[in-house]
């Protein structure tokens, strides 16, 4: 697991390989991430959209960004946990992501970005 602290913000990522499927004649490898957003500031916050960029083994990046997390945009006060979870394709079986958040602090309207550590997407074929 990596965990990144930024403004009270806590961010903790897991990951998983869920092995490899085809699409349109190409193979790709499926890996799921686990995050826990935890807000250990005194402010209460909102998570109002999301930028990543998605790096696999053969050089690739991919970047993805918009509006909240899985459809969503949590408020969370002080002490509250978040947990989502998502997943990404990647052409090789090694890969890494990271990226931000951009939050609002709800009491002054203060945007802020709140840092995705980086962390490695690999398949159980790397391991080996």
């Amino acid at each position: 697991m990596v965990e990144q602290v930024t403004k009270g913000i806590k961010i903790s990522v897991k990951t998983k390989y869920n092995g490899t499927s085809y699409r349109n004649n190409r193979l790709y490898y499926i890996f799921a991430y686990f995050i826990t957003i935890e807000n250990n500031s005194a402010k209460t916050v909102k998570l109002t959209d999301r930028y990543w960029t998605i790096y696999d083994s053969l050089g690739t990046t991919e970047i993805v960004s918009g509006e909240g997390v899985i459809g969503q945009t949590p408020s969370l006060k002080p002490n509250d946990v978040y947990n989502y979870s998502s997943g990404c394709f990647l052409t090789s079986s090694i890969g890494a992501m990271n990226g931000f958040y951009t939050m609002i602090d709800l009491e002054s309207f203060e945007q802020f970005k709140v840092i995705i550590p980086t962390f490695q997407l690999n398949s159980k074929i790397a391991s080996n």
